[in-house]
């Protein structure tokens, strides 16, 4: 039952964050939040620029993360974009994990598929397990964070911290799924 009230909480946040919105306003930040991330993705690893555009899909994530101890939840939005059909998908995530640590992050996150079927699969089923083991102290330009670049079933995964202060190992589930209001 904890678990549960947790993922709920989790989902309640990334709802709350668009609040008083029209649906248009929402999906303009959301494709600005995008191209901001790939910017200075771009700017970090400026082979990504050429990865990405090789892919048949990818998508963009924002997300915050609080870790209390033993738990850890989160939630956010995003937008999936296939490179065949030019289709772009917006899609809400949530995340409860158990785990040690401490804090806040505020993050963003970039998946590049690899292949038609874990492009498709995602956008249909949206699901992610993993663990997660990464420190954060940034605010602005200022600070460093640890994330990291990892590669699963077909679907290479980056993560840029934006801002927090943060401790954690953690395992934890994530649900991605498309947000009925935007499409």
């Amino acid at each position: 039952m904890p678990k549960l009230l947790v993922f709920i909480f989790a989902v309640f946040m990334s709802g709350c964050a668009s609040m008083g919105q029209s649906d248009a306003q929402q999906r303009q930040n959301i494709l600005s939040m995008k191209n901001e991330v790939l910017t200075e993705l771009f700017k970090q690893k400026p082979s990504v620029r050429t990865q990405i555009k090789q892919v048949p899909g990818y998508a963009v994530f924002s997300n915050v993360n609080v870790n209390v101890i033993l738990a850890s939840f989160g939630g956010g939005h995003g937008v999936a974009k296939s490179n065949t059909t030019g289709k772009q998908t917006f899609m809400k995530m949530g995340e409860v994990g158990i785990g040690l640590g401490a804090g806040v992050k505020d993050f963003r996150v970039v998946m590049l598929f690899h292949t038609q079927q874990a492009f498709d699969r995602f956008i249909e089923y949206g699901w992610s397990f993993g663990g997660q083991a990464d420190a954060a102290a940034k605010a602005s330009e200022k600070g460093a964070a640890v994330g990291g670049e990892a590669v699963i079933d077909n679907v290479t995964v980056y993560q840029l911290t934006e801002s927090g202060l943060a401790l954690q190992a953690t395992l934890k589930g994530t649900k991605y799924w498309k947000d009925t209001d935007l499409n």
